[in-house]
C-alpha cells in the first residue's frame, strides 16, 4: 500500500468518525447507547494508529513503525482523558477511573487492531507480490 492510499483511508476513516460523533451528539447516543464510547475509542485508536503509520512510513522498520503507533495511540488516549477530567471538573461532574481505564483500553485495542490489519493485509500483500 502506497502513501497515497493510505492516506486516502485515513481521510475517509477520519470522516467516518466526524459523522458519527455528530449523529452521536445530535441523537444523544453517548448517554442513550451505553456501549457507544466504547466503540468510539476503538475507531478512534485505529485512526490514531493509521495516522501515526503514514507519518513513520517509509522511515523505519516494522517494530519501529509498531512502536511508534503504539505509542502514538497511547499519547494521544492520555491526551484526551486529561481534557476529559479537565471537562469533568469544569462542569462538575464526577470522574470515573474505571470509564478512563476502559478509554484508554479500547483506545490500544483499536491501534493493535490496526497494526494486524497492516501486518496481515498491507505487508501480507506486498509478500505475495514479490
Amino acid at each position: 500500500m502506497n502513501k497515497e492510499r493510505l492516506l486516502k483511508h485515513l481521510v475517509l476513516l477520519m470522516f467516518f468518525i466526524f459523522i458519527a460523533d455528530l449523529l452521536a451528539k445530535t441523537f444523544y447516543w453517548y448517554y442513550t447507547v451505553w456501549w457507544f464510547d466504547i466503540v468510539m475509542h476503538f475507531i478512534s485508536g485505529f485512526w490514531v494508529g493509521l495516522f501515526f503509520l503514514y507519518v513513520f512510513y517509509d522511515k523505519n522498520t516494522f517494530f519501529r513503525k509498531f512502536t511508534a503507533v503504539i505509542l502514538g495511540v497511547l499519547l494521544i488516549g492520555i491526551l484526551w482523558e486529561i481534557f476529559e477530567v479537565y471537562l469533568n471538573v469544569v462542569s462538575l461532574e464526577s470522574f470515573s477511573i474505571k470509564d478512563t481505564a476502559l478509554d484508554m483500553f479500547f483506545d490500544l485495542a483499536g491501534g493493535l487492531s490496526m497494526m494486524f490489519y497492516y501486518s496481515k493485509r498491507i505487508v501480507g500483500k506486498q509478500e505475495n507480490i514479490v
